[in-house]
């Protein structure tokens, strides 16, 4: 596997890591805005570490529905993938003025669509999880 690919996925499984061990906690205690933005952050870089994989140029973006676009180009089963309002993420939850907290539900539904992005990426790339770390 090449480096820099393995580097996009590594940061992608770290964020997913992350969205992961603060859905664990005791409910009062989950900061669901972390859980949103590492689960839109994991989802990006899942999705550029296919376009890297595939040598495919992008704009450095938030815009997961642009990054999926690009995706589709290469492989058309890329649009059967649900991004959901994941990009709402990238920037809605970390600035004041534009802050939405995110339900507990809402965290669910967004680590449950980035673990969707991280296997169908991975499939793609014909990659097991434990072959990147």
């Amino acid at each position: 596997m090449d480096e820099y690919l393995r580097e996009w996925l590594l940061l992608a499984l770290s964020d997913l890591k992350l969205a992961k061990h603060e859905i664990d906690r005791p409910r009062e205690e989950v900061v669901t805005i972390g859980v949103c933005f590492h689960s839109q952050q994991a989802a990006e870089k899942f999705l550029k570490a296919y376009l890297v994989a595939r040598e495919v140029e992008f704009e450095y973006t938030h815009e997961l529905e642009y990054l999926l676009e690009l995706c589709a180009r290469e492989d058309e089963s890329f649009l059967e993938l649900d991004v959901g309002n994941l990009t709402d993420y990238a920037v809605m939850v970390r600035y004041p003025r534009r802050t939405h907290i995110p339900s507990i539900d809402e965290a669910r539904e967004a680590l449950r669509l980035a673990e969707r992005i991280k296997d169908f990426v991975l499939a793609k790339l014909g990659i097991a999880e434990e072959e990147i770390a």
